[in-house]
């Protein structure tokens, strides 16, 4: 018989009537063997093309190696990869809030820098909770991701620091890598970002527009973005020499509706002569704005308002916001460059921050 790779089975007899089954083919899942010799190349050829390696594969045997997985519908075995390997692809995102600009912004900078890598990200959300992000963090090694990345904000005196940071070298101690983005007194990689020279630049910018009585929007005591920035600006109107004061600060959530329900408060409690109000964050001022605006108040005109961070949406409010910027896509592209242990990228050097005027604050009429 004619071996022609097609399965036949017997033939069964029911009384004088045979039955024949329609004859199947037996198909099993195409292995990295099958692709390589499809492509004919070396199975460490296929390896490296489909699997992430950090070695250069030709461009012209690696396209062979796609190709021949396309036909032969290849899938890689991602567990066994990880046994094999102790690690895996994946780039594991941890951000506060997935709804907020600012870290879908420094996400797209990690998921850029991931594809030039062949790197695959997944994105969490700590929802700024340290117990939430310790918790990930644990069920997260599990997964064996390559990188982890933390981009949430941190805590002063957060009582699961020292227990996050056990995890993390544990998980350095396997073979992972790990960045954190903003300030961080733990002892790994770290994007660092310069939000108190940030915030006390724009505070002279803005006594120089001719602004005297500030107040500002911020969270929580402890929330230590909210406290560099609020810090900053202090010192900024303290150094601007010209009797620039700050005068009520509301703590509140460090979101949109944290901004407007800050706001409210200090409309509420009368609004004591405030020329502009400073929100630590964009989200928070464009809340902010919004509360001016149901006061029947004209946001830039009866009260100004500046932000933090720029990201893209503040540029298209009315009117258009001041704020300080970050280039968030860069500091997500050097989260990564800096976790996968690129020497080239400086982890010692603050990102830099630029004050950005917009309509939101207009120049002050010259005082009499």
């Amino acid at each position: 018989m004619i071996d022609d790779g097609v399965e036949t089975p017997l033939e069964t007899h029911v009384g004088t009537h045979i039955e024949t089954p329609v004859e199947t083919k037996r198909s099993a899942p195409a292995t990295l063997h099958d692709v390589a010799r499809e492509a004919g190349v070396s199975l460490a050829t296929a390896s490296r093309s489909l699997n992430g390696s950090t070695r250069k594969v030709n461009e012209e045997y690696r396209r062979r190696v796609l190709d021949a997985a396309a036909r032969l519908d290849y899938s890689p075995n991602l567990s066994a990869q990880a046994v094999a390997r102790g690690t895996t692809t994946t780039v594991a995102l941890l951000v506060g809030d997935i709804a907020d600009p600012y870290f879908s912004q420094i996400a797209a900078g990690v998921v850029r820098e991931a594809d030039r890598e062949r790197l695959i990200v997944m994105m969490v959300a700590t929802e700024r909770d340290p117990e939430r992000e310790l918790t990930l963090v644990r069920n997260l090694r599990g997964q064996r991701p390559r990188v982890m990345i933390l981009a949430a904000s941190r805590h002063e005196g957060d009582v699961h620091e020292q227990a996050l940071a056990s995890e993390l070298r544990a998980y350095e101690s396997n073979g992972g890598r790990v960045a954190f983005v903003s300030t961080t007194d733990l002892p790994f990689r770290t994007v660092r970002l310069d939000n108190r020279a940030g915030a006390d630049a724009l505070a002279q910018t803005l006594t120089g527009l001719g602004y005297r009585r500030f107040a500002a929007i911020t969270g929580v005591e402890g929330l230590r973005t909210g406290d560099d920035r609020l810090a900053g600006f202090r010192d900024g109107l303290a150094g601007s020499g010209t009797g620039a004061r700050l005068g009520r600060v509301e703590r509140t959530a460090f979101t949109r509706d944290g901004g407007y329900a800050g706001m409210r408060r200090l409309i509420e409690q009368g609004s004591d002569g405030i020329e502009l109000v400073f929100a630590a964050n964009d989200v928070m001022a464009v809340g902010a704005m919004s509360a001016i605006r149901d006061a029947g108040l004209t946001p830039g005109a009866d009260v100004a308002v500046a932000g933090f961070d720029d990201i893209p949406t503040v540029r298209d409010v009315i009117p258009a916001l001041t704020t300080v910027r970050i280039p968030l896509e860069e500091v997500g592209r050097r989260a990564l460059r800096i976790a996968i242990g690129d020497t080239t990228v400086d982890d010692d050097e603050p990102v830099h921050t630029e004050v950005v005027l917009r309509e939101s604050t207009p120049p002050r009429p010259p005082r009499p």
